[in-house]
């Protein structure tokens, strides 16, 4: 049977992100300097979504011919699969409508989150809706053919471990560049575990599943192994949303890189709490190039309003300084655009931003995901339902004290303002351009941290929970 999976390019969206919901990139804003910022943003080209690798090597361990198509090529075939995005929702069902009219006789599936969340966006098409995990294609994929159009539940995978290891053959992987996380290059996507176990309302990881399921070590790193083997991978980015819940695992992993036959970069995304120093030396010392962390808002308040699980200032500003330290990156997800905003409360967040100084400040505007419970509690303040908006640097909502215009000016205002500061250079310097360290340049360390601040600020994984750079 010839299966082709289809993709697309188109508005820089990457798929892994936001729980599948995907996110696109920075829109420049702010002149010339918006301009430079968009200019680092375009630099990368982005693995091919891990689902889909995970898929050619499923169909192919099941004897089918497995073939790729993107953007406008749509190859003939029997079984059509399509992972849509929030932001390319549209072209993924001009593609299926293509398909249904060229190829009315062949089988089309729709797989991800939104196959759960947004049911209504396929209604008049005849393709089956499968809701969960679309590895579990590798045991019921026969089951999932032989159903009438419509939604097909298939569960998730409890053991992660019996999963064949992604093929990433058909996505031309020598491409793959993630330059804000690494300086070596190709760059693979990767898992250790899968879920969240918090509760934050606005997190897509937690619509369909609140708990955390684990690969063991052995398995991720034998992964690891083969990909610089057939793949030529140099980096791989672990797509965890809670990287190093289980500390014994992280120490037997890190343990198991060092003896790889060759040191490579990865990077990581997590929350502050569940990464102690002491786990971040070991972590360094084996390839930990840059982690991605989700600090929000300085407004307590609006923490607790939405959920967020707090955490000492100090220790935010404690956690940046000793990556930085240990050479490690170091990508922080910041909100604005909530409701309530104003120009005082994003300046606060803005003025947060420098406080802690993160190699990469990506400022992120409240984006309400169908299916969280964020998106009902603001359903009535939301101002525009067209999806290709929801890229985390658009604004959708209805502000209190704020026009749209504003909240937009405001956004480029933010990351012109982090980033052209000598106090940013000064820090990261030695961290995005090593040869400045030999000309005696750049970062020197800060003093010891002072006594806790009285805000606490919550934690979340970036993009993660998706919100990160893209």
């Amino acid at each position: 049977m010839k299966i082709v999976l289809w993709d697309t390019r188109q508005l820089d969206v990457s798929k892994d992100f936001a729980g599948g919901y995907g996110v696109g990139q920075y829109a420049s804003g702010g002149g010339i300097r918006g301009q430079i910022v968009r200019r680092f943003y375009k630099r990368d080209h982005r693995p091919t979504a891990l689902t889909f690798a995970y898929l050619a090597s499923i169909f192919r361990q099941l004897g089918h011919d497995v073939h790729f198509g993107e953007d406008e090529i749509i190859p003939h075939g029997d079984v059509y699969v399509f992972s849509p995005s929030l932001i390319t929702l549209n072209l993924e069902l001009d593609a299926i409508r293509e398909v249904v009219r060229t190829q009315p006789s062949a089988t089309i599936l729709v797989v991800g989150i939104l196959a759960t969340t947004l049911t209504t966006a396929f209604a008049d098409l005849p393709v089956t809706l499968v809701q969960g995990e679309p590895e579990q294609l590798l045991w019921k994929l026969d089951e999932v053919l032989n159903k009438k159009p419509g939604p097909v539940a298939v569960g998730s995978i409890q053991d992660l471990d019996a999963l064949p290891f992604p093929d990433w053959d058909l996505f031309a992987p020598k491409k793959f560049r993630i330059a804000y996380d690494f300086s070596q290059f190709p760059t693979g996507l990767i898992q250790q575990s899968r879920g969240c176990t918090f509760t934050c309302n606005y997190c897509p990881y937690i619509v369909i599943e609140n708990k955390t399921r684990f690969r063991s070590p052995e398995s991720v790193v034998e992964e690891m192994r083969r990909g610089m083997q057939e793949y030529g991978f140099r980096s791989f980015k672990f797509r965890d949303p809670l990287f190093g819940l289980d500390r014994k695992r992280v120490l037997r992993m890190a343990e198991l890189i060092g003896q790889l036959p060759r040191k490579v970069q990865f990077s990581i995304e997590s929350r502050i709490d569940l990464l102690k120093p002491e786990t971040l030396t070991v972590l360094s010392e084996v390839g930990l190039t840059a982690i991605t962390v989700g600090i929000e808002t300085p407004d307590e308040g609006t923490l607790k309003q939405y959920k967020r699980a707090p955490i000492n200032d100090d220790k935010q500003r404690q956690f940046i300084e000793t990556c930085r330290r240990l050479g490690i990156r170091t990508v922080a997800g910041f909100m604005i655009g909530f409701p309530e905003d104003t120009a005082q409360s994003i300046k606060g967040v803005l003025r947060y931003a420098k406080a802690v100084n993160p190699t990469f400040a990506n400022f992120n505007i409240v984006t309400p995901y169908p299916g969280t419970e964020f998106y009902n509690q603001v359903v009535q303040d939301i101002a525009d339902f067209d999806f290709t908006k929801y890229n985390v640097y658009t604004p959708v909502m209805k502000y209190q004290h704020l026009t749209v215009d504003e909240v937009t000016a405001w956004h480029a205002r933010c990351f012109t303002k982090y980033y052209f500061r000598w106090d940013w250079v000064k820090a990261h310097a030695h961290l995005l351009w090593p040869t400045t360290k030999w000309l005696g340049f750049g970062y020197s360390p800060a003093p010891e941290p002072q006594a806790p601040a009285t805000i606490a600020l919550p934690i979340v994984t970036a993009s993660d929970c998706d919100r990160k750079v893209a």
